[in-house]
């Protein structure tokens, strides 16, 4: 077998022995319900539903602002996520996030290896009236939409082999790192006193950073370095992605709450109310530079401010989260500006929005958050604690210089292993044909002289 038919084999054979393996493990009884809340169970069953929604919702987002060529490639690698971190999550992820921590750094691994005493276990201990096997599907969702969303940087380019492989490197050596500093315990951010209610830090942040290494390893797209503009593809899918994001954010924030009570409303309130503000405060800050106002324009500031709430969401009041959503979409719109004018190709402005819009949420929890809404949590510099500002910005550096460096080593490594970009030919024919042997059909009607046409693009 020469290396690029084993380079072909690989992903199959190693699935194949997880799946074999799998056989081999020991079944236990399952969880006895008499000592869990039936509503909060409830709850979290729909939000963790909620969450999973936001990946096909990210693929419209993005498969509606690609290239028409490229739709279906952009799509899929946003949806794969969701079929490689599951299987990834079951066997080692999710230990690495919540099990025994080793050193404040990374859990350990073999704490529940294949799901060992997950499903029959004791509860989280941040989360004692659901079962410890629904808090693990909760933050599955979270890991699996963390390395789609660096899709929007590195589409029209990245072969997908090498995203998949990418998607099972950045998720055990990025993402379970910042979630067990973060959200276990154990973990060095959490005991220092750092606050991320909903994955600021732990999904945004780690993903933009990503998002920045990936445009920089694999260097613009042709049409960039020709100055040619790219024509969205489909703009209602934009919307329809907006929607499914907007609907299952509220999954997202609120179901960070563990539980069917005054915090998941809290942060139910304040979710929608950033996004709100961010929308209008991007498109009417659009008009001010001269543009008119538009589709693209309201949905991108909208979910630019579900990033900046999300780090906050359960810590901050409802009406400071309009400032947060105001405030966060301004800065990632000068951000897209600035990218705009260098030569650096993050394709659909990954780092700008994500990565710096979780950047703003982080050191606004640490203005804005208060005990008031949150016992839990802490009063920020608004309220006379400048120290806890100081720790955010702290964890903040963190999370950027970690996930930045990382990532850039990764794909590094990666490129080595797979060659990252396609072919000059393969793109210009388009990732959906040359990887993927499948076309986007894009149908038009128009009425004429002649009557009504239908043209197919």
């Amino acid at each position: 077998m020469n290396t690029s038919h084993f380079k072909n084999y690989a992903p199959f054979i190693i699935l194949c022995i997880v799946a074999v393996g799998a056989v081999f493990v020991p079944t236990f009884p399952n969880f006895d319900d008499g000592k869990y809340n039936v509503a909060d169970i409830a709850w979290i069953i729909v939000a963790t539903a909620l969450v999973f929604l936001m990946t096909p919702g990210l693929a419209f987002f993005y498969g509606g602002m690609v290239n028409r060529k490229n739709v279906l490639s952009t799509m899929m690698k946003s949806v794969v996520a969701a079929g490689v971190v599951s299987v990834l999550w079951i066997v080692v992820g999710y230990s690495l996030c919540f099990g025994d921590s080793i050193g404040g750094f990374i859990g350990n691994p073999s704490s529940h290896f294949m799901y060992k005493g997950v499903a029959s276990g004791q509860p989280w201990s941040l989360a004692p009236t659901i079962p410890k096997s629904l808090f693990s599907m909760f933050q599955l969702m979270f890991a699996v939409i963390t390395p789609g969303l660096v899709v929007g940087a590195i589409a029209e380019r990245m072969r997908f082999t090498a995203y998949v492989l990418f998607t099972v490197l950045f998720s055990l050596l990025v993402y379970a790192p910042l979630a067990h500093w973060s959200w276990n315990p154990g973990g060095f951010l959490f005991k220092m006193g750092a606050l991320d209610f909903a994955g600021g830090t732990v999904v945004h942040i780690s993903a933009g950073c990503a998002a920045l290494a990936g445009a920089i390893v694999l260097k613009p797209r042709k049409m960039h370095q020709l100055h040619k503009e790219t024509v969205p593809a489909n703009i209602p899918y934009v919307l329809i992605g907006t929607g499914l994001l907007w609907f299952g954010w509220f999954g997202f924030n609120a179901g960070s709450a563990l539980g069917a009570n005054a915090l998941s409303v809290s942060a139910f309130s304040t979710t929608n109310t950033a996004a709100a503000a961010a929308g209008l405060s991007w498109m009417f800050f659009d008009v001010l530079k001269g543009k008119k106002p538009s589709v693209t324009g309201f949905c991108v500031g909208a979910v630019v401010g579900l990033v900046a709430i999300t780090p906050a969401a359960g810590y901050v009041a409802i009406p400071q989260s309009i400032f947060i959503g105001f405030i966060a979409a301004i800065v990632s719109n000068i951000a897209v500006l600035i990218k705009s004018k260098s030569s650096l190709d993050d394709t659909l402005d990954v780092f700008p929005c994500h990565g710096i819009g979780g950047m703003v949420g982080m050191l606004l929890t640490g203005i804005f958050a208060t005990k008031a809404v949150n016992s839990a949590g802490a009063d920020g510099l608004a309220y006379g604690n400048s120290a806890f500002f100081f720790t955010q910005l702290k964890a903040m550096v963190c999370a950027v210089g970690y996930s930045f460096i990382v990532s850039y080593m990764i794909f590094k490594l990666v490129n080595f292993i797979v060659p990252l970009r396609v072919s000059d030919v393969e793109e210009e024919r388009g990732l959906d044909v040359s990887q993927h042997d499948e076309k986007y059909m894009h149908v038009t009607m128009a009425v004429t002289e002649e009557g009504l046409t239908v043209e197919q693009l």
